[in-house]
């Protein structure tokens, strides 16, 4: 008895189908694998290796989609209408993960961001390291840190995320931002003389950023809807009941903007050192004194009876 059914279930086609799909699926990813691995140890450049290993992947899913598509050819006919009933259950409950897929095809053929950008999706700033399809993982940079630096932290934000909040690109079509820095100045000062050190400053660390920046919002005006903004450093005073205070407005590489400012406020330091005491900086000093004693002494008529 027990011979027979064993014999009748390997005599039985869908099981030699089913067998001989799964060992055709498992040679394909073992063979992604081993190219994957091989890849890895002969490709040099990280952004071309990680391509690589993302399109040697691809290629292994639509293999193996492929493999069962076709031990199953025969049988895709009947199984057309059981598909369209589970399909409308399906989607439902995982309407979550369809989204994502979506938010994954709207990833890669929309131009929302790719791999290397830094972004802010789904309230997390980072720089994306993955895009997979459900997920985009996230080098985290922010949060505790006073900068945009590394937290140390991987996080990964579905895909859906594309189409519910806005996506903040730093580093598409512009990869630089406008930043500012503010220098209080003490009344009396050669304001003049501060102007044109913040000036001579500016030139001399920005003359590196001038060309690729004027270059970059070029492509910017000939792409979008967007005027011919002015990209050159700007110096602004304003006076306050304080100091006078310079602003200065400059565009910097989205990568370099505390390196800048620490290059910035050190050179400013060394200019206001060399000025002989004509230009001094100012600040808020809040001194705090004792306060004047109080003696209060009351007096009246003892009512106690003898």
């Amino acid at each position: 008895m027990y011979d027979a059914v064993v014999r009748r279930w390997l005599l039985d086609p869908v099981i030699g189908k089913l067998v001989a799909a799964a060992v055709t699926v498992a040679v394909v990813f073992a063979v992604v694998r081993l190219l994957q691995r091989s890849l890895s140890r002969n490709i040099e450049d990280v952004d071309t290796r990680y391509r690589a290993r993302k399109f040697v992947g691809f290629l292994g899913y639509v293999a193996a989609i492929a493999v069962i598509a076709t031990v199953f050819s025969d049988r895709l006919g009947g199984f057309t209408v059981a598909f369209g009933v589970a399909g409308a259950g399906i989607a439902f409950a995982l309407q979550e993960v369809i989204a994502s897929v979506a938010g994954w095809v709207a990833v890669s053929l929309g131009s929302f961001y790719a791999v290397g950008d830094r972004v802010q999706l789904g309230g997390i700033c980072g720089d994306v390291i993955d895009v997979s399809i459900l997920r985009t993982t996230l080098m985290e940079i922010g949060e505790w840190v006073a900068a945009d630096l590394y937290t140390g932290r991987v996080v990964r934000v579905a895909n859906s995320f594309v189409f519910k909040e806005p996506v903040f690109n730093y580093s598409g079509d512009f990869p630089f931002l406008w930043d500012e820095i503010t220098l209080p100045v003490k009344y009396g000062s050669d304001w003049k003389l501060a102007r044109e050190m913040l000036r001579g400053i500016v030139n001399e660390v920005l003359v590196d950023y001038a060309q690729n920046v004027k270059e970059s919002w070029l492509r910017m005006v000939r792409q979008y809807r967007v005027e011919e903004a002015n990209v050159e450093p700007m110096i602004t005073l304003r006076a306050t009941d304080n100091w006078i205070e310079f602003t200065v407005r400059y565009v910097v590489d989205y990568r370099k903007r505390r390196w800048m400012k620490d290059h910035l406020f050190t050179r400013i330091l060394e200019e206001v050192d060399r000025s002989g005491n004509q230009i001094r900086l100012a600040s808020t000093t809040f001194e705090m004194v004792p306060g004047s004693s109080l003696d209060v002494r009351l007096s009246g008529t003892d009512l106690r009876r003898e």
